[in-house]
């Protein structure tokens, strides 16, 4: 198995990206790593021993954050981020992994690696801490914002093949995101989609109402990627301003320090189950190869559990198992 790694993307390129390939690299023997992206870059941050699975593939351009993302994919052919998708393409590589541009890794995903031969459109993937020790995977939160009924219900086989196999959760829950529970609640796109998931052979649980997801109430979330976007974005911003809150009030006074002392090992727990660094990245899933997004702001650990991801993913041939399913 090879993964390439676009080292030039995210907020601590290529610093963390080259210091969480050589975590992985010592843990993971049986797979290659290949740093893509400004070699001279690079080796700045390579130890003087480098593990022998560690490949370096040179390129000459970076796509940026703030680019827009076809126009970039089509004009940085020598981009790192496209380089590595092609090496996917050619069978050079199984697997790409990016903390740059989101919309240029989609759009690399669909322009140069294609979908999946029945998959009509892919789905950013990401996993939502919930009080569950799993957390909800959420299936779209970007990668298309303007869905068909028949989508969602594509979204619904892809997300209940990807739980089962990387989140090891055996007959995912899968819910339908909406306003209400009942059958005929809902938009034009929920309404219609609900009968096409009853259909289908999984495990679905009916409509899911926002404030009940962090509860766990699915294994899935299935939803348009305009709505999985703002939920992905206000859990974000709400788990950062729980840890402000909490930080405030256990620092308010000597009482309150001495009650965090107590607590440490609680909240030392807390944030690991809300840490993004602990998942690794969101998949694309349905474009034809393991294309994973790695946060922006990921540091060498979340680029190290990222690779775990992409491993796992290629292990368990999720590309395969998908593409067998939506021909059935």
């Amino acid at each position: 198995m090879r993964i390439a790694l676009d080292c030039m993307g995210g907020d601590h390129a290529p610093k963390s990206t080259v210091e969480g390939a050589i975590e992985a690299a010592k843990l993971y023997t049986d797979i290659e790593i290949i740093l893509v992206g400004i070699e001279e870059e690079i080796k700045k941050h390579l130890p003087e021993v480098v593990p022998s699975n560690i490949l370096i593939k040179h390129a000459d351009e970076v796509i940026l954050t703030e680019e827009e993302p076809v126009k970039a994919v089509r004009k940085k052919k020598n981009s790192s981020l496209v380089i590595a998708a092609k090496m996917v393409k050619d069978n050079e590589a199984n697997a790409v992994i990016s903390a740059g541009n989101t919309g240029a890794l989609m759009t690399a995903g669909l322009l140069i690696a294609g979908r999946i031969k029945g998959i009509e459109r892919p789905a950013l993937a990401p996993v939502l801490p919930t009080t569950g020790k799993n957390g909800v995977l959420v299936l779209d939160v970007g990668a298309n914002i303007d869905p068909k009924p028949e989508n969602l219900a594509q979204y619904a086989i892809m997300g209940k093949i990807y739980a089962e196999q990387i989140l090891g959760i055996p007959n995912p829950r899968i819910g339908l995101l909406n306003i209400g529970v009942e059958e005929n609640k809902g938009n034009e796109l929920t309404k219609s989609t609900y009968p096409l998931l009853k259909e289908l052979p999984i495990n679905f649980v009916g409509n899911v109402e926002a404030r009940e997801v962090p509860s766990g109430v699915c294994d899935v979330l299935i939803c348009d990627g305009f709505t999985g976007n703002m939920v992905l974005k206000l859990t974000e911003g709400l788990g950062k301003s729980i840890f402000t809150m909490l930080k405030d009030v256990f620092t308010k006074n000597l009482t309150t320090k001495f009650a965090a002392i107590l607590l440490k090992p609680g909240l030392k727990e807390f944030k690991k189950r809300m840490d993004y660094t602990e998942v690794g990245g969101a998949p694309l899933l349905g474009v034809n190869g393991a294309f994973i997004k790695a946060h922006g702001s990921s540091d060498a650990k979340a680029i190290k559990n990222a690779i775990r991801q992409a491993r796992l993913f290629l292990m368990n041939q999720v590309i395969e198992k998908i593409s067998s399913e939506v021909k059935e």
